[in-house]
């Protein structure tokens, strides 16, 4: 069963000090204190180990400080406009996958870095699907296709992307923990606006799909019958929808057309050696005008690059 996001309670952490600790204290005489009974509790309450795992996708407008001034000011606007119209197409492109979402839970769950930002969803999945329908969103909106007079106002955009799968937690409505940490590490790190995933997004592809590299070939009923989709999934949209991505036979031609991924270096996180792969993916999608349902357009588009210079 599927964990939400463990939140950890401001008053009860409040109690166990007060109750067993001193907020200040001076004595003629410093005696290091016994911390054992507090440390249990706190470990009970926290229970760390237990935390809920959660993919978090990082988006980081590269080179933003480069923009005049001018440019600047409208860039979190523009981000702004693309995240929400990535959410409407997420909704509607992929209904069995991100039925448990809404477009007010992902904004929700955003915390934004002004020239980017992240964004907190179930499984790697969700933050690859994500990632893709963003970057169709700066395809369309480079090429001219998407608000074309502030396009040519502000410039053409890069982003990069990362993408990390690790525990999380809730603090006073905001979020932390390693996933974030290590998503703006891999991102803070990376020069070439290239899409990298840790070492665990990796290893969940590689369970549930046997590689990151058979993303080309899945069904919807393939991604149906991944476990965290299977058991608390309803697959009433199998029947009644269609997703974008991938068909109800496997299809080289729309969708994602192909995939590429490369360990291209590590980085530390603490005492421990996270593993980073950079992966580069082809996605055709066909797009509708919601303003005007009769013009329609087949983008293709490449998430990530081929470049594998380390990082």
């Amino acid at each position: 069963m599927k964990k939400s996001i463990k939140s950890i309670d401001h008053d009860i952490i409040r109690e166990i000090l007060f109750k067993s600790d001193n907020r200040v204290i001076f004595e003629k005489t410093n005696v290091v204190p016994d911390e054992t009974e507090m440390l249990e509790e706190l470990k009970q309450i926290i229970d760390y180990e237990n935390l809920t795992p959660k993919s978090v996708l990082g988006l980081d407008i590269y080179q933003y400080s480069s923009y005049g001034e001018f440019e600047q000011m409208l860039i979190p606007f523009l981000f702004k406009t693309m995240l929400s119209t990535t959410i409407d197409l997420c909704i509607d492109n992929h209904p069995f996958i991100f039925q448990k979402y809404t477009k007010e839970k992902i904004e929700k769950s955003f915390i934004s870095t002004g020239d980017g930002g992240f964004l907190i969803f179930d499984t790697p999945l969700h933050s690859l699907l994500f990632a893709s329908n963003f970057a169709i969103v700066l395809r369309i909106y480079n090429a001219f296709h998407f608000f074309p007079r502030l396009r040519k106002i502000i410039g053409g955009i890069s982003v990069r992307y990362a993408i990390t799968y690790d525990k999380i937690y809730s603090y006073c409505d905001n979020h932390y923990g390693r996933a974030i940490i290590n998503n703006a590490r891999i991102l803070s790190r990376d020069s070439l606006n290239r899409c990298l995933i840790d070492e665990h997004v990796h290893r969940w592809f590689t369970v549930n799909i046997d590689g990151i590299e058979n993303l080309q070939v899945l069904t919807i009923e393939d991604i149906s019958n991944i476990h965290e989709f299977s058991s608390e999934y309803s697959r009433l949209p199998l029947a009644t929808k269609s997703d974008k991505i991938f068909g109800r036979e496997a299809n080289r031609h729309e969708g994602i057309i192909n995939s590429d991924i490369l360990k291209i270096g590590k980085i530390k996180a603490k005492e421990t050696d996270i593993h980073i792969y950079n992966l580069h993916l082809q996605v055709s999608m066909s797009l509708v005008n919601s303003d005007d349902e009769n013009q329609k357009k087949i983008v293709t588009i490449s998430l990530g690059n081929l470049n594998t210079t380390g990082i």
